[in-house]
């Protein structure tokens, strides 16, 4: 082995440094045992991080994408003359396949080599199945439709944050996390607004013009998830991530054997943290499910439905790219709590002030500021419990609990919007956040 010189303090940040400058030939006093390279920094030479801001521009179409089809989903439903209870059916369809396949599809990403194919194949899936939900004649064929947009879902969220998880610094896992959601914020944000505009003002419930424009809005949104399938075509993330101690040398497929479920689940925090992320992703497709039966009844136009939903989202977007500066002054399960415990507070206004537009989009805004903190703090909590052969597998563990909740808690809102009405379905989300809270609190882990 080549002798080196004694490096400097924190050597392993500056590519290079400690080998021996070219042409000289240190004497045998100045050999010096090798350093392990920390998990944090160790990174083999690649193109920089392009590759997550590639990631973030299909990110943001992908998610345009579903959440312009999924307030218009609501609007077909009630066109083709099903109630809140369909609502609430339809919603729960839509995370049933990603039930059956999460953990599976985490396992794969762990043994890929490249994500790159596993993120444009999530957006394309997503594109086919807006075009099936344009298509859909009925109710079951809706159904049908909307499982498979959950699938496209799925597999491209399990991707992106797999390869965030595989290549990004863990001093950085937070703001990678914070970037790749505030992106799905971004969809969140452009996807109603887009419905609203779409659609009109118009309140009538069925008619061939209104059918005529939901069913357009849908084959825009797949149009719009199949432009990040070229985009991909540039995806080129770094090296994979070595933990710490382990050659420099040594092949991708070397790694220990991942945990199995039960073991990743058996990690302090783990468990908890799932139940927080649970609660934080129901509550927002509970909001996009129900906001637009609420306004029918209400008498609200689907402009200022999109408006409101365009609110929620650009507050997440606010605080998740916010979560690095927050990150210093508070802990991960400080704000975690208040992420829980404030956006069901402020959430329960929305209902009782949906007529008052200023009012509501108040409440909205407080609400996602507060939601949007949640999702990357379960990401890297969740992370950092497991070991690196395991972080694909829980991250996918994770959006399986995700799935679980998402079939569950709308299935449920939706019966209690039955007899209380669409407001029953958000405050039902609220109890869910404070439940989720409440038991933070009591276990930090």
């Amino acid at each position: 082995m080549e002798p080196i010189r004694p490096p400097p303090p924190r050597w392993w940040q500056r590519p290079g440094a400690g080998r021996a400058p070219p042409g000289r030939d240190p004497g045998e006093n100045s050999r010096v045992p090798a350093e392990p390279v920390p998990e944090e920094t160790s990174r083999a030479p690649g193109p920089g991080r392009a590759w997550l801001w590639v990631l973030i521009g299909a990110a943001i179409l992908t998610q345009t994408a579903l959440n312009l089809a999924r307030p218009v989903v609501s609007y077909k439903v009630i066109a083709l003359g099903g109630d809140a209870a369909a609502v609430g059916l339809i919603a729960a369809v839509y995370a049933t396949l990603p039930v059956a396949a999460a953990l599976w599809l985490g396992r794969v990403t762990d043994r890929l080599s490249s994500l790159r194919a596993l993120v444009a194949a999530g957006a394309v899936l997503l594109a086919a199945a807006c075009a099936l939900l344009a298509w859909a004649p009925d109710l079951l064929w809706l159904g049908a439709a909307s499982a498979v947009l959950g699938m496209g879902h799925l597999v491209f969220t399990i991707a992106g944050q797999s390869a965030i998880a595989r290549y990004a610094p863990l001093n950085l896992l937070d703001a990678g996390f914070g970037w790749f959601t505030a992106a799905f914020s971004g969809g969140q944000l452009a996807g109603p607004l887009l419905a609203g505009l779409l659609l009109g003002q118009g309140l009538a419930a069925g008619g061939d013009g209104r059918m005529a424009a939901i069913n357009a809005a849908l084959l825009l949104a797949a149009g719009i998830a199949l432009a990040a399938w070229p985009l991909m075509a540039a995806y080129r993330p770094g090296a994979r991530r070595r933990p710490a101690g382990r050659a420099a040398t040594a092949p991708p497929d070397a790694a220990a054997p991942a945990d199995s479920a039960l073991q990743i689940l058996r990690r302090p925090g783990v468990a908890w943290n799932m139940v927080a992320a649970l609660a934080l992703l129901a509550t927002i497709d509970i909001l996009v499910a129900f906001l637009p039966l609420l306004a029918e009844e209400r008498g609200v136009g689907p402009v200022a439905v999109g408006a409101l939903l365009a609110v929620r989202a650009c507050a997440s977007i606010i605080s998740r790219l916010a979560l690095s500066k927050l990150l210093q002054r508070f802990s991960r399960h400080q704000l975690l709590v208040a992420s829980l415990l404030g956006s069901g507070a402020a959430l329960l206004f929305t209902p009782v002030f949906l007529d008052l537009f200023w009012a509501a989009a108040l409440a909205l805004a407080v609400g996602g500021l507060l939601l949007g903190l949640g999702q990357p703090l379960t990401m890297s909590l969740i992370t950092q419990s497991v070991r690196p052969e395991s972080r694909g597998a829980a991250l996918a563990l994770r959006l399986l609990g995700n799935r679980v909740g998402q079939v569950g808690l709308p299935l449920a809102a939706g019966l209690l919007a039955a007899p209380l009405g669409p407001s029953g379905a958000v405050w039902f989300a609220c109890a869910v956040l404070g439940a989720a809270g409440a038991a933070k609190l009591r276990r930090p882990g």
